[in-house]
């Protein structure tokens, strides 16, 4: 699963992001899930989240 459909995400999940200073590099931030932002069903980009750390981007891998 790549994390552009709402429906795989849900809270508490490992999910790999990327943050918005990292989208030219790519560099992926791995960490779980505590509030989706994305409101639409999917996003070409991934689903927009907050982890419980605070930080803030797309998902682009679901760990587990």
């Amino acid at each position: 699963m790549d994390g552009r459909k709402r429906f795989d995400i849900k809270p508490g999940m490992k999910v790999a992001i990327v943050l918005k200073e990292d989208q030219r590099t790519g560099k992926l931030t791995e960490g779980i899930v505590k509030d989706i932002l994305t409101n639409s069903p999917t996003h070409p980009h991934g689903i927009k989240v907050r982890l419980e750390t605070g930080e803030v981007g797309r998902v682009k891998k679901i760990e587990g």
